[in-house]
């Protein structure tokens, strides 16, 4: 059985590398974008080439989108994929967030071609620099629980992780459903440019919905579908 591990934060992200930890001792893949792809959504490349570099037996990095990778993973790499997980994301990818996610992209193609998958988020509060092995911890954690649940054909799961500081309460697994309330979208103008300037943190957030979830300290799991 392998694994893929792929993001939207390129392969050489430490996001990456901690995703690689929380799985250690298993059979993996890196099958990543060879460069930054935050934010391309469920894009796809079909009019141009797709360099890909093979680093090691087990590593290969893939000029092209998440999306990508995930294609050329299980058709041209490893033909016995099982499940692919994308992450972990430096930054949240809650609640309306998956349609433009790279990282949850990656996961819901798997979805289309019947693999199961994970995205691993990590919510970042106001620009204050993540605790990777931490993270890889709670991803463990998280892929213990997840890795053997049923999945029906055409869901994959959504995980975010909180922003902690030491000394706080570990956080919990909280099960619940995606928020749907609109991004902010705040715009500084300067003659005809217009800068986004919408606070991340400062979203609209349904209570008990995984944005709520996150932001008070928790684990938050969404299945989502295709």
């Amino acid at each position: 059985m392998t694994i893929i591990l792929t993001n939207d934060d390129g392969i050489d992200a430490p996001g990456i590398k901690a995703l690689a930890q929380a799985v250690s001792g298993k059979n993996f893949i890196v099958a990543a974008p060879r460069d930054h792809q935050s934010g391309c959504g469920h894009q796809v490349t079909t009019t141009r080439p797709i360099n890909l570099q093979r680093r090691s037996d087990s590593e290969y990095a893939i000029a092209g989108t998440p999306a990508d990778c995930v294609r050329i993973a299980i058709t041209q790499i490893s033909q016995d994929v099982k499940f692919v997980l994308s992450g972990i994301n430096a930054g949240g990818n809650l609640g309306v967030d998956a349609y433009i996610s790279g990282t949850v992209a990656a996961v819901r193609e798997a979805a289309m071609h019947g693999i199961a998958g994970v995205a691993i988020s990590h919510y970042r509060k106001a620009k204050q620099n993540f605790d990777w092995e931490l993270a890889a911890k709670w991803t463990a954690e998280v892929l213990e629980e997840l890795l053997h649940r049923p999945l029906e054909p055409g869901y994959f799961w959504n995980v975010n992780l909180p922003h902690l500081q030491p000394g706080e309460t570990q956080p919990e697994l909280v099960f619940c459903q995606p928020c749907t309330k609109p991004l902010p979208a705040n715009y500084r103008i300067d003659g005809d440019d217009f800068y986004y300037v919408g606070e991340y943190g400062k979203r609209e957030r349904t209570p008990g919905s995984d944005v709520d979830v996150c932001f008070t300290g928790n684990i938050a799991i969404t299945q989502l579908r295709v």
